[in-house]
């Protein structure tokens, strides 16, 4: 097979940033995927429906003349939000689910959840009205290794939270352990995942070994290769709880390469290409619709996009650029590892 075409894929967990930043980078996305999931951890984040609607407006507004790109936005939950402003806002389809940042988990988290009683009446209140909660699943506790913390999470936190509050939905993102995939697929209709395109290419190794490699640091941290390999097998399965978010989170050079480098991996140019290579190495490339184009819009109970896209198989491998040029500065794109041959076919 050298051609395939699926409908347009849509990525369940995207950063965009904002200002300049954003209109450097929306393209990239809006070049092969029909709608995203948008991360609100923005400074200040969005935390409101009328902070939700003001972003979404600058995210149309950066958008290429014609592009019919969806951006799915979402609420930053934090101990002071209100469970009606929540309600209406998904009701009017303004947001399409709530992000659970713990306090401190990852890139400008600190206005996360610290006190998960203080946001249960929030969380009542969308489990009542099927909106669905986003979860960045680590604990930040100090004593727990890195490397541990998702399943800790799993154990102290989402189990207990989703026993309380039952009918909640769920959206384990960016899942990087055969502990989190076994708890999605044990958990009933309730709960999904989504996988990013860089946890099925790299481990811990891939940071570490033989020198601190910046660009492949993310959170949550990719771990052992077993792992990995099960990540894989979970993306190439067809099974409908798994599907695409990228997690592609854009930062410029200075600040991945610096004392304190920041957190996240830049994949919306070059992830469909990914993709499509390591779906064929594992003989799957016919389950590669199912992960990128339709798990996500069921669970999001929303339709699959009727436009399509052509991914064609060349010759000779792409060259794709080292580097995203944007007015703060460059930013690096995700480099794989190996060649990549198939392309996403321009009109």
């Amino acid at each position: 097979m050298n051609r395939l075409t699926i409908p347009r894929p849509d990525d369940w967990h995207l950063h965009l940033r904002d200002g300049d930043m954003l209109a450097s980078v929306v393209v990239d996305t809006a070049a092969h995927f029909g709608r995203a999931i948008i991360m609100p951890n923005l400074v200040p984040p969005v935390i409101t429906s009328v902070d939700a609607l003001a972003y979404r407006s600058r995210i149309l507004a950066a958008l290429p003349a014609g592009s019919e790109f969806q951006p799915l936005m979402t609420l930053y939950l934090t101990e002071t939000t209100v469970p009606d402003d929540v309600v209406a806002a998904a009701a009017s389809g303004l947001i399409s689910a709530v992000k659970l940042y713990p306090a401190g988990a990852t890139t400008n988290s600190d206005s996360g959840v610290r006190d998960f009683d203080k946001v249960t009446p929030v969380l009542e209140a969308m489990a009542e009205n099927g909106v669905p909660l986003c979860v960045h699943g680590e604990v930040t506790d100090p004593d727990i290794d890195i490397f541990d913390r998702e399943a800790v999470f799993l154990e102290k936190v989402l189990d207990p939270l989703r026993q309380r509050i039952r009918g909640l939905r769920v959206v384990l993102e960016h899942v990087t352990t055969c502990d989190g995939l076994d708890y999605v697929r044990q958990g009933g209709d309730d709960i999904a995942a989504t996988i990013t395109t860089h946890h099925l290419f790299i481990n811990r190794n891939h940071i570490l070994a033989g020198g601190i490699r910046p660009h492949n640091f993310c959170l949550p941290v990719a771990k052992r290769e077993v792992h990995r390999l099960a990540l894989v097998a979970a993306a190439t399965s067809d099974e409908a709880a798994f599907f695409l978010g990228t997690d592609s989170a854009p930062h410029v050079d200075a600040a991945k390469q610096s004392g304190c480098g920041c957190a996240g991996i830049y994949t919306a140019p070059n992830t469909m290409s990914c993709l499509a290579a390591l779906f064929e190495g594992e003989g799957a490339l016919d389950k590669l619709e199912g992960f990128v184009s339709r798990h996500g819009p069921a669970f999001y109970r929303l339709p699959v996009n009727a436009e399509t896209i052509t991914l064609i198989k060349r010759d000779t491998p792409i060259e794709f650029p080292d580097k995203c040029e944007t007015p703060d500065g460059p930013v690096t794109i995700f480099d794989c590892g190996q060649p990549l041959y198939w392309e996403v076919e321009t009109s």
